[in-house]
């Protein structure tokens, strides 16, 4: 955790954390230390080709436990308040960017955003870029720490 704090502090890079720990902790703290993924070391070859692969392209990459975790952890937060999304950061997003975030911070994959909200994948993509931008966040992952640390209600909620 530590080395991921100081690699992503010093250089733009992406990190993903090859691991034995099987803790939510751990997780918890490597993605906000600036990790972008986080497998265990059990892990099938070609799942981590596709893992590094993914990270490198700028998505995340967890283990479905931890994914789970952190799904259960961020439905556990009640009682919900009402989200406010007319104040800093969300000041200069539109709309669209906010249904994209939630949608995000729902931890859907791109290609059900594009389904649900009738657009491209491609546009998807654009919307979370801006938002990235906008919040000052480096990736999906982020997106889902930043509304769990907000408290901002998602899609689902």
């Amino acid at each position: 955790i530590e080395a991921t704090r100081s690699i992503t502090g010093t250089v733009a890079s992406r990190v993903l954390i090859l691991t034995t720990f099987d803790l939510d902790e751990y997780a918890f703290e490597g993605l906000r230390a600036g990790a972008c993924g986080f497998l265990l070391k059990d892990v099938v070859p070609a799942v981590l080709h596709q893992a590094i692969r993914a990270v490198a392209s700028g998505d995340a990459v967890l283990t479905p436990r931890i994914t789970r975790g952190l799904v259960d952890r961020f439905a556990q937060i009640a009682p919900w308040p009402r989200e406010d999304t007319t104040g800093a950061p969300f000041d200069t997003s539109t709309a669209r960017e906010r249904d994209v975030y939630h949608h995000v911070a729902s931890g859907l994959p791109y290609a059900e955003i594009a389904e649900r909200l009738l657009m491209t994948e491609a546009t998807v993509k654009t919307h979370i870029t801006r938002i990235l931008a906008k919040l000052q966040l480096r990736d999906r992952v982020q997106v889902v720490i930043f509304a769990y640390e907000h408290r901002l209600r998602t899609h689902g909620a």
